[in-house]
């Protein structure tokens, strides 16, 4: 079986669980085998029914099957009961439409029952429990077992399966690191790294596992990078920028003086537009840093020379608060731009006019989403592109909006606060301003890192708020109840809230499977102070200005990447008021009170980062992922530091020993680059 061979070919594949595959991106016996696992399920050691058992957690209950089991048939759907006691405590165990179940069930026989307990009316139940024999329990006891992405229809054993079999083949993908390269670095063969990451013998060949393919994607990322840099040839422009004090005069108009990160940024921008090359700039500034003004001054250089400038968002409530924001700094500065907005929801006939004035409108500034590189859009004389939140853009996305005017400038924005050794390998192929200092005006966020035992505070602390005037942000990192996973979900949480604030406090629920449109509206109903408390997940992390929004509260914190919790905090204290991040640890982890404290000691995106890095070790990946920035499957820039670094000082030796990538030793590397660089380039985030 090759690896482009279709996975209608597998066995156990038919036309239906086919076209299922595909809706998560697997099409071919290679594309299934890449699908790593987005987490394990560690099956814990079976135990008795006691008084220590807590709620809300995932158990493995041996216990004996006194009586057989109540089957209702009368009920809308049929229900399977059983009871169980030992030691003084009762469980009942519940099965929905599976009357089935009963035959496993053995009256005198002991059984495991794996599954979420609750407590309900001051008893333990435990809902849909899968069943084991104690011989096959025994057999999965203390075993990693995969958990994939899915869609709807598709289960998680269906994938498991598959895999399964396809990976029975021995040389599944070609080997194309050098040898003196795994062995300099111990990176263990590819195809041994590809079946221990689906099917881990133990904890430990899962870490080398992860380290081999880690590596790889940072390899690939790298060696992309410097090999197209290497085509490249700065490319000349016709566009002329005065030198003046055009922007000076502005500034002096600000309400508030620009901290010298800002200046220094806004200088070395300045500078690169008035070359005869284009710039190619990445402007790296922590949350609330103050980039956005930044790229106004720059994009109004471009106006007061007669070019258009054009800024990219990605989020259309981004967008909008984009060009609210514009407009409102040009009564300030007593500027006449023309300001165009264009996004992907507005009407035919909107458009149409978007279009037509951007088309003869020589000296405007060009605010939407990704509507603003689509096919349709005509640019008279455009001058400079800014990126927002450059890591949701991919190269095609960059490269195509470049392509729009007659090579202009470049301006791509980052909130991610990489430590700048980091950066200068993930950016090589882009000069670097980096704006470290935080607005003097801008009250630095009030911090607490709590257990659970403080939800109740929160929530009177939320309405205090909310009766101020303010608003309130709810982070949860599930969508609904897994039964897979621990963890607060959205669904049932903004139900919870709305009643306990029973219709006083307007809540409103959002998440990554809404469609664009209803999550568009939700926003603007934030935005709008329509809705008080909003219970999402991460999809918040960026592309929302909501000033009025006051208290950031994250359930299970500790679940969630240090970086992505600083993201998620910068959404709070964006305004005059001052804001407060609560942050709720369920974990009993020494290691997670740690991590956890640095956030509460200090509002520095860059110290954050930092820190980060030293206390995270080898085991350390396991249920956590700090970024998703650059479309990496399994890498983390934060966690995988040290092996980023590796990576980069390995593709600098090939390349400095074998430029051209003929020598025998990487004749694999040159094979496969040929097969892949093109597809790998179009996925890479520059």
């Amino acid at each position: 079986m090759e690896l482009q061979t279709s996975i209608i070919n597998i066995k156990g594949i038919g036309p239906k669980t086919e076209n299922m595959l595909k809706k998560i991106g697997v099409y071919t016996v290679g594309d299934i085998l890449l699908h790593f696992p987005r987490n394990y399920l560690l099956y814990p050691k079976a135990q008795l029914l006691d008084n220590e058992i807590e709620p809300n957690k995932i158990y493995a209950i041996r216990a004996i099957v006194s009586k057989t089991p109540i089957v209702k048939n009368n009920t809308r759907i049929p229900i399977t009961l059983l009871y169980l006691y030992h030691a003084g405590v009762n469980m009942e165990c519940i099965w929905y439409r599976m009357p089935y179940i009963k035959s496993k069930l053995i009256p005198g026989k002991y059984i495991i029952f794996y599954g979420k307990i609750k407590q309900k009316n001051n008893r333990f139940v435990m809902e849909q429990p899968d069943v084991y024999t104690e011989e096959e329990y025994a057999r999965i006891e203390n075993n990693l077992t995969p958990i994939y992405s899915l869609t709807a229809g598709l289960s998680n054993k269906m994938v498991t399966k598959t895999i399964a079999e396809v990976i029975k083949n021995d040389n599944l993908f070609m080997d194309y690191l050098p040898q003196d390269i795994k062995a300099k670095y111990n990176l263990c063969d590819y195809n041994y790294a590809l079946k221990q990451i689906h099917f881990p013998d133990n904890m430990d060949s899962l870490i080398v596992a992860r380290k081999r393919l880690v590596f790889d994607e940072f390899f690939i990322f790298i060696l992309a990078m410097q090999l197209q840099k290497s085509r490249q040839i700065k490319a000349k422009n016709h566009f002329v920028f005065k030198k003046d004090d055009f922007v000076e005069k502005l500034i002096k108009k600000l309400p508030y003086e620009l901290t010298d990160a800002q200046k220094r940024a806004l200088s070395e921008v300045r500078n690169d537009l008035r070359k005869d090359v284009s710039m190619e700039r990445l402007i790296q500034g922590d949350v609330g840093s103050g980039k956005t003004i930044v790229a106004f001054l720059a994009m109004c250089e471009a106006f007061k020379n007669g070019y258009q400038s054009a800024i990219m968002a990605p989020t259309e409530v981004l967008a909008r608060q984009h060009y609210d924001t514009f407009l409102e700094w040009s009564t300030l500065f007593g500027l006449d731009i023309p300001l165009i907005l264009l996004t992907g929801s507005m009407t035919a006939k909107q458009k149409r006019e978007a279009y037509d004035s951007i088309l003869n409108t020589p000296n405007a500034m060009i605010i939407g989403t990704h509507a603003v590189i689509q096919e349709k859009v005509e640019y008279c004389n455009l001058a400079l592109v800014v990126t927002d939140e450059q890591h949701r853009f991919g190269v095609q996305q960059r490269s195509t909006f470049s392509k729009k005017g007659d090579q202009p400038h470049i301006i791509v924005m980052s909130a991610t606060p990489i430590p700048r050794t980091l950066a200068i390998i993930l950016y090589g192929d882009l000069d670097v301003s980096i704006i470290d200092e935080v607005p003097a005006r801008r009250l630095p966020t009030k911090n607490c890192v709590v257990d659970s035992g403080y939800r109740n505070k929160a929530y009177e602390f939320i309405a205090s708020q909310v009766k101020m005037g303010h608003q309130a942000y709810v982070i949860c990192p599930l969508v609904e109840e897994s039964e897979n996973m621990d963890g607060e979900n959205v669904t049932d949480y903004t139900k919870m809230m709305q009643q306990l604030y029973k219709g006083k406090i307007k809540v409103a629920m959002l998440n990554g499977k809404m469609k664009p449109a209803q999550k568009n509206a939700i926003m603007e109903s934030f935005a709008k102070n329509e809705v008080q408390v909003l219970v999402s997940t991460t999809v918040v992390e960026v592309g929302v200005n909501v000033p009025n929004s006051t208290v950031m509260m994250i359930e299970n914190a500790d679940r969630f990447g240090l970086a992505q919790l600083h993201q998620l905090r910068g959404r709070i204290g964006r305004g005059d008021a001052q804001g407060y991040c609560i942050m709720i640890n369920t974990s009993k982890s020494k290691n997670a009170k740690k991590r956890l404290e640095i956030l509460n000691k200090s509002n520095d995106g860059f110290y954050i980062a930092s820190e980060d890095l030293k206390l995270r070790g080898p085991g350390d990946f396991f249920g956590i992922r700090q970024s998703g920035e650059f479309n990496f499957q399994l890498a983390d820039i934060y966690q995988d530091a040290d092996v980023l670094k590796k990576a980069a000082d390995s593709v600098n030796e090939i390349l400095d020993q074998d430029s051209t990538l003929q020598e025998d030793k990487n004749k694999n590397l040159k094979i496969w680059l040929e097969r892949h660089l093109s597809e790998s380039l179009q996925n890479i985030n520059l």
